[in-house]
């Protein structure tokens, strides 16, 4: 007799435990987290060990203020504040001293820096507070007064990174800046998503996101509240190196300013190209979206859609006169000016412009005082401007003047008296409105005038424009 063997095969499987991410809580490096002892130094051995050890989480827990002096990140670090966390600036204005402009000391320091860093995320539901407010002068009705200062502007920047790649900025409440919020000034790969970034709308100077020579930057799910630009795109001169700012797109975000809440410009010495906006939602703002060119560099493919614009009038003190959308291309003006020296090209006491062209608005309501202006200063300046079911609403709703057009720092006239007009040209060429409307509100001072007014504009194409002037005695399109 034969007998069956059974062969059974076992197998072993061993699960191995995931390995957990390395925390370094700031606590543990000796930080106090009450508010008034300053935190910078125990903040910084724990960045320091956490990247020297390979990297990690640094954590700022939850239930504490940590006041901080100046600190820098490093590579491989995420900077976690936690819900119920506050990184909080400290308000001496002698703990800052790095400039955040290089040898330009005049335009504010840094306080949370970073130099040639990559892999870097700064997230958390907790808030990072500037403390603004700590270093301005007096509340005035429309804004702050700037403290004087003799050589360096002690206000800080809230968060510069020069020179960083695969930057990621999440989640996090950012702010109450006294000078810019986020910049990023020679950085490639960056992705910034569902921060909450709010400043003072007095605060002069507190822009929100600038991306400054940089590459390769999302931008998305935002809200912003800033006196000065929600989101600027410019090249700086102090950062020329770093070359081009490209392929960015913003996405899905609401903004405020009372000056201009989408910015590009104004300075630009080399190239802006490549740069999407679209599904943003902007509201009562001095500026809608600006192409704002004064150096010598160039703005060129640029897309503008699905977007509301919600404006109206504010002081002189802020820049701008209710334009839904502006694009204009002028020579700096030649001023005596603390930073003047850092405007134009080195020994140069006069600048030139370079062009803007092949620029697209497209699916955009408009809610303002004042029209959309395209403006050069000679009509091969500007080119290639479409715009595409773009629909105008005007209607007086402040008592501030209206009737003018901003065109600051220009070397020309900053102050243009004009009419209002929904759609306004002088000195271009290739205009092209498709489809697109116009209407008055009730509320129609003198100065409203046309539904489309061109002036010096060579190849100047309307389609399905549709609604009329402000006055019926007056004709819908002017050349």
């Amino acid at each position: 007799m034969i007998k069956k063997l059974t062969i059974i095969s076992l197998v072993l499987v061993i699960t191995l435990p995931l390995t957990a991410q390395r925390i370094f809580n700031v606590v543990s490096y000796g930080a106090r987290g009450d508010g008034k002892t300053n935190d910078a130094p125990a903040i910084q051995k724990a960045i320091d060990a956490c990247s020297k050890s390979g990297g990690g989480r640094v954590l700022l827990p939850a239930g504490r203020v940590f006041m901080a002096s100046p600190f820098n990140l490093r590579s491989n670090i995420d900077l976690d504040v936690e819900a119920g966390a506050k990184l909080l600036a400290n308000p001496d204005e002698k703990v800052y001293t790095k400039s955040a402009f290089r040898q330009n000391p005049g335009e504010g320091t840094v306080w949370i820096g970073g130099e040639n860093i990559q892999n870097v995320s700064v997230t958390g539901l907790g808030e990072i507070d500037g403390n603004g407010i700590s270093f301005m002068g007096k509340e005035l009705d429309d804004s702050y007064e700037l403290k004087p200062f003799n050589v360096l502007d002690p206000r800080p920047h809230v968060l510069t990174i020069v020179g960083g790649k695969n930057i990621r900025i999440r989640d996090v409440r950012i702010g109450n800046s006294a000078y810019w919020t986020i910049h990023l000034a020679g950085c490639n790969d960056v992705v910034i998503s569902g921060i909450t970034l709010l400043n003072s709308l007095k605060v002069r100077n507190s822009d929100g996101i600038d991306v400054d020579h940089s590459k390769n930057v999302r931008i998305s799910d935002c809200y912003i509240e800033s006196g000065d630009d929600c989101i600027c795109l410019k090249n700086r001169r102090e950062y020329e190196e770093f070359g081009r700012c490209e392929n960015i797109t913003v996405s899905n975000c609401t903004m405020t300013s009372r000056s201009c809440a989408i910015k590009i410009g104004s300075e630009n010495m080399d190239t802006i190209r490549q740069v999407v906006f679209n599904n943003c939602i902007i509201k009562n703002s001095n500026r809608g979206v600006g192409i704002q060119n004064r150096d010598e560099g160039v703005v060129h493919d640029v897309i503008f859609s699905n977007m509301i614009i919600e404006g109206h009038l504010f002081s002189d003190v802020w820049w701008g006169k209710a334009e839904p959308i502006y694009v204009t291309a002028y020579r700096r003006a030649k001023i005596d000016h603390k930073d003047a020296n850092w405007r134009f090209p080195k020994g140069a006491t006069e600048g030139r412009v370079g062009m803007v062209y092949n620029i697209s608005f497209s699916n955009i309501k408009c809610i303002s005082e004042n029209g959309i202006y395209v403006s050069g200063e000679s009509p091969g300046k500007i080119a290639n401007i479409y715009f595409d079911e773009v629909d105008v609403q005007i209607n007086k709703s402040t008592n501030i003047p209206g009737g003018v057009y901003d065109r600051r720092p220009a070397n020309v006239e900053g102050f243009v008296k004009g009419r209002t007009s929904a759609f306004y040209f002088d000195q271009a060429q290739h205009i092209r409105l498709r489809n697109c409307s116009v209407q008055w509100g009730s509320n129609r001072p003198e100065y409203f005038a046309h539904a489309a007014e061109a002036h010096g504009v060579d190849s100047f194409t309307v389609f399905n424009l549709e609604g009329g002037a402000a006055f019926p005695q007056l004709a819908p399109v002017k050349k």
